[in-house]
């Protein structure tokens, strides 16, 4: 009788167990068929440009000799001229940085001895030493280069016009995106006659100007005694907004 009682009691927990699975279930599923808020999701673009304030300019030091000690003499010889005359010049110690150094053997590809290749043989060692400069006053960039040339930089590599704080540009450009995003969700709405709404999500991706490479410097021992002509142009400042809005029923 004990046995029987018990059974039926674990019949009946299964039962109800089940019936709130059920309802459990039921109700989740019921959330899930609910309409979602019909929305309206617009991408919107803005530019703005300034005038560059700033340029970033590598100027390397290569040297060359028989040993590496005399190639590495020989490069720092020159590059303390180069820093000193820069530092003349105005720029802060803080906008002076050395970005890449390196010292290389050379090699010579001896002939093969009876037909068998033979090691290459070390015939010297090259030293290079690069600078990484922010120049904050344009005017005396291209004086700079020149200079630097007549240094001993033998070697450089880009010219970078920047901003060193764009952040009214940057808000600018935000503003157009945005308005453009208005203008669009507007445009869409009315086409399809219905009513726009508030705006329940905004999201933004930012670009800064792509580094553009003005010109490159290798062994220009024989560039004009004048100031190297440069010209800044404009950067441009691109701000992309995606903007969702509900749509009124």
């Amino acid at each position: 009788m004990r046995a029987a009682l018990s059974s039926s009691r674990i019949v009946l927990a299964a039962a109800f167990a089940g019936a709130v699975a059920i309802s459990s279930a039921g109700q989740g599923f019921a959330q899930d068929i609910r309409p979602r808020e019909p929305v309206i999701n617009v991408l919107g673009e803005g530019q703005a440009s300034v005038a560059p304030d700033m340029a970033i300019l590598t100027l390397a030091v290569v040297r060359n000799g028989q040993t590496a000690q005399a190639a590495l003499s020989a490069s720092s010889a020159a590059m303390k001229d180069v820093l000193l005359a820069l530092k003349s010049d105005g720029i802060a110690d803080r906008d002076i940085q050395t970005s890449n150094f390196s010292i290389y053997p050379q090699y010579r590809q001896p002939e093969a001895k009876n037909g068998v290749m033979q090691p290459p043989q070390v015939i010297g060692y090259e030293v290079s030493n690069t600078l990484t400069l922010k120049v904050r006053d344009l005017e005396k960039l291209g004086g700079l280069i020149d200079r630097s040339v007549k240094l001993g930089v033998n070697q450089g590599g880009q010219i970078t016009f920047t901003n060193d704080k764009p952040d009214d540009t940057m808000t600018e450009a935000r503003k157009k995106a945005v308005a453009e995003a208005l203008a669009k969700a507007k445009t869409l709405t009315e086409a399809a006659g219905v009513k726009l709404g508030r705006i329940l999500e905004i999201s933004e991706n930012s670009m800064r100007p792509a580094p553009q490479p003005m010109m490159r410097m290798a062994m220009a021992k024989d560039m004009a005694a004048e100031a190297v002509p440069v010209a800044g142009g404009e950067n441009t400042y691109t701000v992309t907004v995606n903007v969702t809005f509900a749509l009124e029923q």
